[in-house]
């Protein structure tokens, strides 16, 4: 019987003295044979065999290799949409930046024209995002007032037009259609707005509707 087991291993692969070392006084003939049984079992349980394992492996291995030139492409294409997405931020909050200053200059300096002095300014505000608020300071002569809601309604109408005006040298425009922009505005506000848009035709062509005599 031993010989038929050493042939039986040899024919497996197996060295017997090698087989027979690995054992121990645990692996009985019982143990033994009931662990051949535990690992039928498993393998009844396993199911059949599918015998077309290597070719569906094949099959699929060629469909995956098809499929990594694609998924390369559109990884491709992606990291180049991504960094010309982050260039274009870039680019965009320099320019806002650029223009925001521009503007900003623009607003201080007409600001006083039209209300014969006091200061306004225009401050960034939110938490950094690309297109931010942008909050107007106003403070007319002898008001100390920082707001814009504070302010009457003539201030408010001359402060707007103001802003409107400083976006004007910004970017001037071959017209402008001014339509009762003076109605809320005193005597004195609406020579001063006068005054300024004469100085202002020199570059643009300015068409106002208005009632007012002045």
């Amino acid at each position: 019987r031993s010989e038929d087991l050493a042939g039986w291993l040899e024919v497996q692969g197996e060295d017997p003295a090698a087989a027979a070392a690995r054992l121990d006084a645990r692996d009985t003939e019982q143990r033994l044979l009931e662990d051949g049984d535990a690992l039928a079992r498993r393998i009844e349980r396993m199911g059949a065999v599918n015998l077309a394992a290597v070719e569906d492996h094949a099959e699929l291995a060629g469909r995956i290799a098809g499929l990594e030139a694609p998924h390369a492409d559109l990884t491709e294409a992606l990291e180049t949409l991504e960094a010309a997405m982050r260039r274009m931020d870039r680019e965009t909050r320099a320019l806002f930046a650029e223009t925001f200053e521009r503007l900003n200059a623009a607003f201080q300096a007409t600001f006083p024209k039209l209300f014969g002095g006091g200061e306004a300014r225009l401050e960034p505000e939110g938490d950094g995002n690309l297109l931010p608020g942008i909050r107007v300071i106003a403070r007319p002569p002898g008001k100390r007032n920082s707001s814009v809601h504070l302010l009457s309604g003539g201030e408010k109408a001359l402060t707007a037009v103001a802003l409107v005006f400083a976006i004007f040298e910004l970017n001037p425009a071959p017209f402008c259609l001014l339509d009762e922009v003076d109605a809320p505005l005193d005597d004195a506000n609406t020579e001063r707005y006068a005054k300024l848009v004469t100085a202002m035709s020199r570059e643009t062509q300015f068409l106002f509707i208005s009632h007012n005599k002045i």
